[in-house]
């Protein structure tokens, strides 16, 4: 009888078990692979992100620094007037006048 040789009418159950199982696990790879591949590109573009981050506060600080100390920011000296007197020099002790004696005494 056919159903005794092994045709496909005694191995139908086999078969579609095995069929649904390898499609299960064909899906599970699926799975597998699509989260390896978003986990991947979440670190990327963290990486990406952390960099052009650092390289804008770069910028800003750089840009800063730069307008505050030779841009149109940098305070401009003024000339100012000296209000302090000058010193006009002192006679020293050898310069002193002796005072010369009067004729009157």
């Amino acid at each position: 009888m056919p159903w005794e040789e092994g045709g496909p009418v005694t191995t139908g159950g086999k078969d579609r078990g095995s069929r649904e199982a390898r499609e299960r696990a064909r899906v599970y790879q699926a799975r597998q692979a699509f989260h390896d591949g978003r986990q991947r590109r979440r670190v990327r573009d963290n990486l990406i992100a952390a960099i052009a981050g650092g390289a804008v506060i770069l910028a800003i600080v750089i840009a800063q620094t730069v307008y505050f100390t030779a841009g149109p920011g940098a305070p401009s000296p003024t000339p100012t007037t000296s209000s302090t007197p000058t010193l006009s020099p002192t006679p020293t002790v050898s310069e002193t006048p002796s005072p010369e004696p009067s004729a009157s005494e």
